[in-house]
């Protein structure tokens, strides 16, 4: 009963501290110089951050009537000058920076290590898009490199699951932050594309800081990632947080669980669409046979099919009137060169040397040339007289 009468609450101890710190003027009114992390920009307007240095943090908290106030946007890696106060959130019993006033003091190292890093990585081509791998449609096996423990490994193995009871998930633990994280993770990646262990692999993490998150923006993992031949999807920290590693896999995930519904797919949703098209071609092949039958229809009701003699008698009495053209116009073209041989005829008797000689004259020849003078005959000569009923020959007599 004493131990119950001393005691006091933790509320009452939180409250203590907090009039504590109050009545500190020092604490009341402070400046203070560091690095943001694991900056928050909250839908209600608040921000949310860590302030460091080399040796320690602070949280951090600035209201939307002070932010509004800002004239630009805080990011982690930057370097700033804070104004305000210290104090204790009595409900978490941890104190923290309210700021009222902040101010630019250049980026932080590791951001502007980041950003050169990048931008050569960037010109050596490790980020172009020629070089990225299609993620495969209906992989067998999902290898997950992160943390064995934590939330990231189960949010994927049930998002997995869930869409695809059938695949299997193949996990290979490496460190996902802190010194020698980095290496760990390069031969993660190198020991799954050797052995083959995987369709597709999935790097992934929880959200953190920007030193949380430093591994994913070593060069050796960077390179790592580009070299490999298994397609890689990465899911580092929040929807926000970008690292080397996003711009160099073949897809980046806003978080792990989006990792996996990316390279799995949902396996409902595949047979419904298996379904679909079964449909759409039952159907297709229903309509098809109907168009045909109707075609088929329409041929039986045809003539050709009605009467198939029907066309070759049409045909015979095409060439029947053919040929009485062919006819016709054979009579008349004989009948008019009939009446040019009966005038030709008349022409020609009319002309005929024949006549003359049917009213007694005859031709004489000699050696087969008409002899038209007496000076053409020598006594002696043998010559042909040519009658209208025959030939004689005759001699000269002087």
């Amino acid at each position: 009963m004493k131990y119950a009468d001393m005691a006091i609450t933790v509320s009452s101890l939180n409250q203590y501290i907090k009039n504590k710190i109050a009545e500190d003027e020092y604490l009341s009114e402070i400046l203070v110089k560091g690095e943001i992390s694991n900056f928050k920009n909250h839908y209600t307007g608040h921000m949310y951050f860590t302030l460091k240095d080399e040796n320690s943090l602070i949280k951090c908290i600035m209201f939307k009537s002070y932010a509004q106030k800002l004239n630009f946007m805080p990011k982690d890696g930057m370097k700033v000058f804070i104004f305000g106060s210290v104090s204790v959130f009595e409900r978490d019993g941890v104190y923290q920076i309210y700021a009222k006033a902040m101010e630019e003091d250049g980026l932080g190292d590791l951001y502007t290590k980041y950003q050169q890093l990048k931008e050569k990585l960037e010109k050596q081509g490790l980020f172009d898009e020629d070089h990225k791998m299609i993620i495969p449609k209906m992989p067998k096996v999902i290898g997950v490199l992160t943390s064995q423990t934590g939330s990231v490994i189960r949010d994927i193995i049930n998002v997995s699951t869930r869409r695809n009871p059938n695949v299997t998930i193949r996990l290979l633990p490496v460190p996902v932050q802190g010194e020698g994280a980095a290496e760990k993770i390069a031969d993660g990646i190198e020991y799954m594309n050797k052995n083959k262990l995987a369709d597709v692999l999935i790097l992934a993490r929880g959200g953190g800081s920007l030193e949380d998150l430093w591994p994913f923006n070593e060069e050796i993992v960077a390179q790592s990632i580009y070299n490999s031949e298994i397609p890689i999807i990465s899911a580092v920290g929040h929807e926000t947080d970008f690292t080397i590693a996003d711009f160099v896999a073949d897809l980046r995930a806003p978080t792990p669980s989006a990792a996996a519904e990316l390279a799995v797919p949902d396996i409902y949703e595949v047979q419904q669409k298996i379904l679909t098209y079964q449909n759409r071609l039952r159907m297709s092949l229903l309509k098809n046979l109907e168009f045909m039958k109707l075609r088929y229809q329409k041929c039986m009701s045809s003539v050709v099919f009605r009467e198939p003699t029907r066309y070759i008698q049409d045909q015979y009495l095409k060439l029947d009137t053919t040929i009485k053209t062919i006819v016709n116009e054979l009579q008349k073209k004989l009948k008019q060169e009939s009446n040019k041989y009966v005038e030709l005829v008349a022409k020609l008797d009319a002309l005929s040397p024949l006549k003359t000689m049917a009213r007694g004259y005859l031709i004489a020849q000699k050696n087969g040339e008409i002899i038209k003078s007496v000076k053409q005959l020598n006594k002696e000569d043998i010559i042909d007289l040519k009658l209208c009923d025959g030939t004689k020959q005759a001699k000269i007599q002087n």
